[in-house]
């Protein structure tokens, strides 16, 4: 497969250009301010492998710094005693602003994470506008109840925010993933301390620019970009963070339930998956494989619910195949600015050399590359769109999260048993179903063990949606009510009569 050339540099718009020129700053207490230690660190161009920005480093320092401007501004400032319909029209003039700059946040995107710019156009920023303007309404209709009980008294309930909020979110969806995070916990009245990832800083930076913009009072929400082990590790274990909510891998979020253990905070994790995706024999073959190939290509495959698991009743096993194999066959893999381009790459050095390890790991157990299975180019972070075969359920292929444009398929017999294959995992976050019996594709929701299941498509999500996950995918929900549930607490006040 042929890599689309780069662009050249004078190709990349004026905006992002002067953007990343610029050494990038931390966001605390309402300023943008150099890291204590002085430090900065690159942010790579994950089609080149080029520095393309630098970014202050924030460690240990800098979050106990964020996390005390968090505190003040929970404990005795504006934002606590703010009214819910206040917090909710600064939540709607954010989402203004960031639609108003859309064309600069998919920039930033598709330049930081790789992806396509069309894709960022269409799906990350609008999907982190709805979610503000979703949330934004949900800051007047945080209730409590009534509730009746023996003897002369009254009783109700209070849902209160939780304090002060650590956040970690992950590389792939920068922008999407942060406004995940923020909206619910600033409809709720928390404050919030953002720790992007350290390969995809860009545009949560960008989006503190429009916090400020917008009039945020200084503290609520802070940003403090740097690694993991240092600055994540520091928020996460912080004895004056409330809560810690987090998306990215199984490992990671083990390490921080651990450091949370701490002061007990709370703790919410969007983790790992790897979800089936099942077709069977009576469902419409071409929306099936084109459906299972968006499953797993869209985003190169880094996305946790991607449908990495094909399982094909074997009757139309080799025609799905196909249908998957010429999709995937259509996909051009160049620079995310590249219009043509229909796949970028992935994010990092360390991510390509994960994704071939997997592939090749798969080859030497026995499986067999029906497409693809090798990097594309020399430089940048490039793989083919890949499709194993005669794989087994042990592998680690079949097993493990890849996080790429890698899936396995494989055939199935018995309709009837194709439910314990599909939950054989440790994993529970997002599964798919093809059918045209409406009976069957019901069943086959009940079964499975994941917290998302799409029947007839695929990555279809919605702000008014819960996601999240069973078993090792994570703990609590996104999106929805029920991400505001995981942004309170519940308390019960009873009066003598």
């Amino acid at each position: 497969m042929a890599l689309l050339e780069p662009p050249q540099s004078r190709q990349i718009p004026a905006f992002a250009r002067t953007f990343m020129s610029t050494p990038r700053q931390l966001f605390i207490d309402g300023n943008f301010s150099g890291a204590v230690s002085g430090k900065t660190f690159p942010v790579y161009d994950p089609s080149t492998g080029e520095v393309m920005a630098q970014v202050a480093e924030g460690d240990r320092a800098d979050i106990d710094r964020a996390v005390r401007a968090a505190r003040k501004a929970f404990d005795g400032g504006p934002w606590r005693t703010m009214s819910p319909s206040e917090r909710g029209r600064m939540l709607y003039r954010l989402a203004d602003k960031l639609e108003e700059r859309l064309e600069d946040f998919a920039l930033l995107e598709s330049l930081d994470n790789g992806k396509p710019l069309a894709i960022a156009r269409v799906a990350d920023v609008p999907l982190a506008v709805d979610l503000f303007r979703y949330m934004a309404g949900w800051a007047t209709k945080i209730l409590g109840n009534t509730i009746p009980v023996p003897g002369d008294f009254h009783a109700y309930t209070r849902k209160e925010p939780i304090g002060v909020v650590g956040q970690i979110i992950p590389w792939n969806f920068p922008l999407l993933m942060a406004a995940w995070k923020l909206g619910p916990a600033l409809a709720a009245g928390n404050t919030v301390v953002l720790k992007p990832a350290e390969q995809t800083p860009l545009s949560a930076l960008l989006l503190a620019e429009l916090i400020a913009e917008v009039g945020f009072p200084d503290g609520v929400v802070n940003v403090v970009p740097g690694y993991g082990e240092t600055a994540g590790a520091a928020l996460s274990a912080h004895p004056d963070v409330d809560k810690v909510a987090f998306t990215g891998s199984t490992e990671v979020g083990k390490l921080i339930a651990i450091a949370a253990t701490g002061n007990l905070k709370k703790v919410t994790l969007e983790l790992g998956g790897k979800s089936p995706n099942i077709v069977f024999a009576d469902a419409d073959l071409d929306a099936a494989a084109a459906g299972a190939a968006m499953a797993i290509f869209f985003n190169h495959g880094q996305c946790c619910v991607a449908g990495s698991r094909l399982y094909i009743e074997r009757p139309v096993y080799d025609r799905v195949l196909a249908g998957v194999a010429e999709e995937a066959k259509k996909i051009s893999v160049g620079h995310g600015l590249d219009e043509r381009s229909g796949m970028g790459p992935l994010v990092s050095q360390e991510q390509l050399e994960r994704v071939t390890g997997y592939i090749k790991s798969g080859l030497d157990e026995g499986a067999r590359a029906h497409i693809g299975g090798k990097r594309v180019g020399e430089r940048g972070y490039f793989v083919e769109p890949t499709i194993l075969v005669d794989t087994k359920p042990h592998m680690k292929v079949v097993q493990e999260e890849i996080f790429g444009p890698v899936v396995t398929a494989m055939a199935f017999d018995d309709p009837n048993e194709i439910l314990p294959a599909a939950n054989d995992t440790v994993f529970g976050l997002g599964a798919g179903v093809w059918t045209r019996d409406i009976s069957k594709a019901h069943r086959t929701a009940a079964g499975l063990r994941a917290g998302t299941v799409w029947v007839n498509c695929y990555n279809v999500f919605d702000a008014a949606l819960p996601f999240g996950g069973y078993k090792q995918s994570g703990w609590g929900r996104e999106m929805g009510y029920e991400a505001i549930n995981m942004y309170t607490e519940t308390k019960s006040v009873i009066v003598k009569l």
